[in-house]
């Protein structure tokens, strides 16, 4: 940052304290001591888009999270009852002096907090609760044989059917006669005499009840027996009324008439038992039904419960409501698409006896129906494909075979033949909505729910924007439509709409769950609230970042406060305010560096670049001048890069690969079988809009099959052909992700790049240890020995408090030391081992450089990615995603590496987290890497990342559907001079 000369300080407005602020139009923190937070005043501006930046643990989350957010979040559990606050998450008060004008706040984090199967991205948004009321009060019910709707008659229904015609027209109403189990013919009548009733109707003939009684007393035959001869005893009718279809002199239907057969309507159903028939004597007879039935077939009548697949009467049958069964699975039944069926494309044909009964016919007879054997499997048209599975009079298709083997499975081999061919695949009934069958019957202008939640939400919006409902639908579906349209909107503004609502929330990425999580704050509309978001553009691409920023500066417009915590560019020029923590991380940051408005960053800019310009050149007045420069002594790198000073450099040469693996036909999820080169002992990245495909060919494909090519154990490989190329010059393959190092509090980072082991030799070869008998182990505070026993090695002791916030108290009998008092006697240069893990990386590393190097070269690592802030002994639960891959990175990047020069390093976004000035260090990480034989593929969004590649594959052109092709290979340089519109290109052009 510019030295400021005491003219300028003089000049400069004095700094307003935060005390005289009017908590109406600022949020106030005033003395924040979280973590590293140096007591800090912040004053955040109300209804206003804020965005925090700064380095990595530089103090921004603590600032947003564990202060404000703490803060709305106790103020909330503290105004319940003591009983309520019993189960809820109770949450201490943020170590700060105090907190005003604080709103209800909301949390938008990365973390993909549910891995439940049933969690969908319909049930998350809410969407797929409007869709099932819609369809449960909207929709209608289409037969699957006629096509025709499916509805109930109404006694009013058969009166205007009677009324339609002219006066005078005689009409009779009749209910079919139900013999009760067991009971007789006789008893039955004998029941309708007492009813009232006299006449039924056997054939059309109609007849006096108690003539056929009297017939049948009159020795003659009995009653059963004459009906089973003479008569059905499905065509007895009872004969309800008759009457005459009457009009007054109006022309209107006479009331009493109406009224009349109204009642003889509605006994009809009841004696019907849902059933009734009206003769329009002389001209037709219809059959009138109070039960929701057609063509044969009972309906279930349309309500939220049958499309709600987590409830057993809505969920399918067949799958239970997941969606997936254990069936066929057609990829491994035909593993290789590029072979013809002559060449051995149907894997359980090639043995000889199978091919001798199923797949000679097939060949021999295939010139009969026009059936292409020499084509490969890939180039088959659908309906060819479809025939292999059920066959023809000439041969039997696979369904056929495996039906044949299901009922041969008392043998053994056919049962091991049987689950080799099997796996989870996409249930037959429900095609994977999960819904029953019938529920699919059910619809809103022409389209099924089943049919909406397989489509992508792009399609879906399309759907509903253009939606025209029949006017009482449309007065039932209005509000319901009004929240579908607008969630669905939020879900494409977001960048998601390549997603299904069907898809599961645990298949997303921490990037997409955050932007659903914002879509659906967005459509509950929440006013006067404060949101805080962690990071919303991890995973999109710059082209999408801008729809994101018009999402956040809705939410602001709507009246709330909206707190980024972010680091990418396009997101802070949108900001009212740039709020900078630093200048550095861990105990170096915690300062307020710089806050102040995009044109006191212009300022900023003028002044950097004018240092030895004249006063009277400022482009405003010095009251205008950034808060930071005039006041704050700290250099803010953020500024540093948005004004030009600190850049990312672009490498002077790119390396050039002799050695390639090849992935051939991959086809999972959204990739349109396509052929990929990576290049060996290179900086490979892999880019493309979000949902283009980019994860689905790393995560999905290429990884598993790597891994399984090397014999070690993993997931599932996604569908693809082929793996070829150098896989021998692959030793090991890593992936780097950003899932904890450890989720126990007892792991740390000294330990996982197994540093701690070293430390606790060296301490145990200092004098007083072995004068004691001290083993390595008892510098451990995991295990019996020398930890304290009262906390476990823990270093303090939980009093759960109930209904209060739990209290975590330093340990009584170590101090919170965590080991016994007697180990700690043990010293390295006055240092105790609690000491050296109370350290940070950079402290520790210039204590040991003199008279440990070797301790120092472990953990030199650290430093080298941009960790020197963290401490030796932090907790591996308190670092963010970004930290724990980077812990990871230096884990590798020591000599404990054993298939050095010969790793396939995988990193999924590790700019996650990561400051400009942060990246810098970590692809100088990343290189060292490279440098030392090793292969690295990226798969990034972040342009400074991407303009330091060798070799980029570029994915799209767009998302989901319209995704998942190779749309560029190549050099950054070759790759700005495309013309076609690529996007990444676009965005790259500024930066090589």
């Amino acid at each position: 940052m510019t030295q400021i000369t005491e003219t300028e300080r003089q000049t400069a407005s004095p700094m307003r304290s935060v005390d005289h602020l009017d908590p109406k139009q600022f949020i106030i923190i005033k003395g924040a001591k979280v973590h590293n937070l140096k007591g800090i005043d912040v004053a955040i501006p109300r209804n206003k888009l804020v965005v925090l930046t700064g380095l990595s643990g530089s103090g921004k989350s603590s600032l947003a999270f564990d202060t404000l957010f703490a803060e709305g979040q106790r103020m909330y559990v503290e105004s319940l009852s003591s009983y309520a606050r019993q189960f809820l998450g109770r949450m201490e008060k943020p170590e700060v002096e105090y907190i005003k004008g604080v709103s209800p706040a909301i949390a938008i984090e990365q973390k993909v907090s549910t891995r439940n199967p049933r969690s969908t991205v319909g049930t998350s948004t809410e969407i797929y609760d409007y869709l099932k009321l819609l369809f449960g009060r909207a929709g209608v019910t289409y037969s699957p044989i006629s096509g025709h709707e499916v509805r109930k008659d109404t006694v009013t229904d058969v009166v205007n059917y009677m009324y339609g015609y002219e006066a005078g027209q005689r009409v009779m109403i009749m209910a079919p006669l139900r013999v009760r189990e067991g009971r007789t013919l006789a008893y039955e009548l004998n029941i309708l005499l007492q009813k009232g009733y006299t006449r039924i109707v056997a054939d059309g003939n109609v007849l006096q009840i108690e003539d056929i009684l009297a017939f049948a007393t009159d020795g003659q035959q009995p009653l059963d027996t004459l009906v089973e001869q003479q008569l059905s005893a499905n065509d007895l009718e009872i004969l309800v009324d008759r009457g005459t279809v009457l009009y007054d002199e109006n022309g209107q239907p006479d009331e009493d008439n109406q009224y009349r057969f109204s009642d003889s309507v509605q006994t009809a159903f009841s004696e019907g038992e849902g059933s009734c028939r009206v003769d329009i004597v002389g001209k037709e007879s219809r059959i009138f039904s109070d039960k929701f039935e057609l063509d044969g077939i009972v309906f279930e009548e349309p309500s939220v419960n049958l499309f709600t697949f987590n409830n057993p009467y809505g969920a399918c049958r067949r799958c239970d409501g997941f969606g997936k069964v254990l069936g066929i699975d057609p990829d491994l039944v035909i593993p290789d698409k590029n072979l013809s069926v002559f060449e051995g494309a149907i894997a359980p044909w090639r043995s000889e006896k199978m091919s001798e009964e199923f797949l000679r016919p097939l060949l021999k007879n295939g010139i009969r129906f026009d059936f292409p054997i020499h084509r490969p499997y890939k180039d088959l048209t659908p309906a060819e494909q479809e025939l292999l599975w059920t066959g023809n009079t000439y041969f039997d298709g696979l369904n056929a075979f495996f039906d044949f083997v299901e009922s041969q499975t008392f043998k053994v081999q056919y049962r091991v033949m049987l689950s080799r061919y099997r796996g989870k695949t996409t249930c037959p009934e429900c095609r994977g909505s999960r819904l029953r069958k019938d529920a699919g019957y059910v619809k809103v202008a022409g389209k099924s729910i089943t049919d909406l939640v397989l489509m992508p939400i792009t399609q879906v919006t399309a759907f509903f924007r253009t939606l025209e409902l029949p006017q009482t639908q449309q007065q039932v579906a209005n509000r319901i439509l009004i929240e579908i349209r607008n969630r669905l909107d939020y879900m494409e503004r977001v960048g998601l709409g390549y997603l299904t609502l069907n898809r599961l929330t645990n298949t997303l990425s921490g990037g997409e769950y955050q932007r659903i999580k914002l879509a659906t704050s967005l459509g509950s509309a929440l006013v006067g609230s404060m949101y805080i978001l962690d990071e919303p553009s991890i995973g999109l691409h710059p082209r999408d970042t801008k729809r994101l920023v018009s999402v956040l500066e809705s939410l602001r417009d709507m009246g709330n406060t909206v707190i980024v915590v972010e680091h990418e560019e396009e997101v802070m020029r949108a900001a009212d305010q740039l709020i900078d923590i630093g200048p550095d991380a861990g105990s170096l940051g915690g300062h307020l560096v710089f806050q102040g408005t995009w044109d006191e960053v212009d300022n900023a800019k003028w002044l950097m670049n004018n240092e030895q310009g004249a006063s009277d050149n400022r482009p405003s007045d010095s009251e205008h001048y950034p808060l930071a420069i005039n006041h704050y002594p700290f250099q803010s790198h953020t500024l540093d890069f948005l004004t030009g000073r600190e850049i990312v450099p672009v490498p002077t040469f790119r390396r050039k690969a002799t050695n390639f693996i090849e992935l051939k036909g991959a086809r999972e999820n959204n990739l349109k079988d396509v052929d990929v080169r990576f290049p060996l002992n290179t900086l490979t990245v892999v880019t493309g809009v979000s949902g283009s495909g980019k994860s689905t060919l790393i995560r999905k494909v290429l990884y598993p099959a790597l891994m399984r090519q090397k014999g070690d154990a993993a997931e599932e490989a996604g569908k693809y052909d082929a793996l070829t190329g150098s896989l021998d010059r692959i030793a090991a393959i890593e992936m780097i992700d950003q899932n904890p190092i450890g989720k126990s509090s007892r792991s740390n980072p000294v330990t996982y790049i197994k540093a701690y082991d070293y430390l606790r030799q060296v301490m145990a070869d200092q004098p007083v240890s072995k004068s004691r008998g001290y083993k390595p182990s008892h510098f451990s505070f995991n295990v019996d020995g020398g930890r304290c026993e009262v906390c476990q090695g823990e270093g303090e002791v939980k009093i759960e408090m109930q209904f209060m916030a739990d209290i975590y108290l330093k340990c009584e009998g170590c101090g919170g030391k965590r080991f016994k008092q007697e180990v700690l006697e043990v010293t390295l240069h006055d240092k105790n081992v609690s000491d050296i893990l109370a350290m940070t990386v950079d402290e520790a590393i210039d204590f040991f450089r003199t008279f440990e190097p070797k301790m120092a070269d472990k953990l030199q690592p650290l430093q080298d990615v941009g960790l020197g802030y963290i401490g030796l002994g932090q907790s591996a639960n308190t670092l963010s995603g970004g930290e724990a891959q980077r812990v990871k990175l230096a884990s590798f990047l020591g000599k404990g590496n054993p298939n050095k020069g010969g790793t396939l390093f995988i990193f999924d976004e590790p700019t996650t987290g990561l400051h400009f000035h942060d990246i810098r260090k970590l692809l100088s990480a990343i290189n060292a890497l490279v440098d030392q034989g090793d292969s690295v593929i990226i798969i990034e969004h972040n342009m400074e990342v991407i303009k330091n590649a060798d070799h980029i594959i570029d994915l799209g052109p767009e998302g989901g559907e319209t995704g998942g092709y190779v749309t560029f290979t190549g050099t950054p340089e070759e790759m700005v001079k495309l013309t076609d519109g690529n996007y990444t290109a676009e965005y790259l052009k500024g930066k090589v």
